[in-house]
């Protein structure tokens, strides 16, 4: 583990403590500031921890402080970084340096040369053995989804799958209110940001319902249990039924 140089990396915000939602997978929420369209934006993000055998892997990283780290490496050891989404990846350095973490990136994400990304793809052998990746192929920005064999399912999105049902601690007035407006607090959504950037053809979303699964962890938001495909699968029908 290397702690040479902390203070290289954005600071940890505010977050929450690591939860176990299904044996192995751990979520933690915490804040993410940032700045869109000349103005100034605070809101919450999910990252996820797997645990294969003693070996940790973190999805949609959100660096913690020194209590959460002490948390987290009681739970095992760091040894893969996963970046699924092109909208995210701001703690992902951090990670790196401090625990020399193997980096898997979806192809086409620029990342420096010295993390030796190795790239996301569906014939990849991922680091979690249970694990497959589903990878946008319509979207012009890359994305992907960690379908996990267990518990009669389990996706770990992005920002592709949404489930932000009310703001919590971690938004700032402000972004409450224009997210707010702009539908991002609606159950098993798809990221309204990621769909206009994305755009997204219907294709993509048949094969995704077409999985097996019944949970789902997003980047945003609350876990979906028990009901999740049929739940996002009413969105994508929703979203998507004058394409078909």
């Amino acid at each position: 583990m290397n702690q040479s140089n902390p203070n290289a990396f954005p600071p940890a915000l505010a977050h929450g403590t690591i939860e176990e939602v299904f044996t192995d997978v751990f979520c933690i929420s915490g804040a993410m500031e940032t700045v869109l369209m000349d103005m100034d934006w605070r809101f919450s993000r999910n990252m996820t921890v797997v645990r294969d055998g003693d070996r940790l892997i973190l999805i949609n990283t959100v660096r913690l402080n020194d209590e959460g780290l002490a948390q987290l490496e009681r739970l095992g050891t760091v040894t893969d970084v996963i970046r699924l989404g092109a909208l995210h990846g701001r703690d992902d350095a951090f990670y790196l340096d401090r625990y020399q973490a193997s980096y898997w990136v979806m192809p086409g994400i620029k990342t420096e040369p010295e993390h030796g990304a190795r790239p996301l793809e569906p014939t990849s052998t991922l680091p979690i053995g249970d694990a497959s990746l589903f990878a946008f192929e319509t979207s012009k920005i890359p994305e992907g989804i960690l379908h996990l064999q267990r518990d009669g399912g389990i996706l770990i999105a992005c920002d592709a799958l949404q489930n932000w049902l009310t703001p919590d601690e971690h938004f700032c007035d402000s972004s409450r209110e224009r997210m707010e407006t702009m539908g991002f607090f609606t159950p098993a959504n798809v990221g309204p940001v990621w769909h206009q950037v994305a755009e997204p053809k219907a294709e993509d979303f048949h094969r995704l319902k077409a999985l097996e699964f019944k949970h789902a962890l997003c980047g945003h938001g609350e876990p979906v249990r028990n009901n999740a495909r049929e739940a996002f699968g009413a969105t994508f029908d929703r979203l998507f039924q004058q394409a078909d």
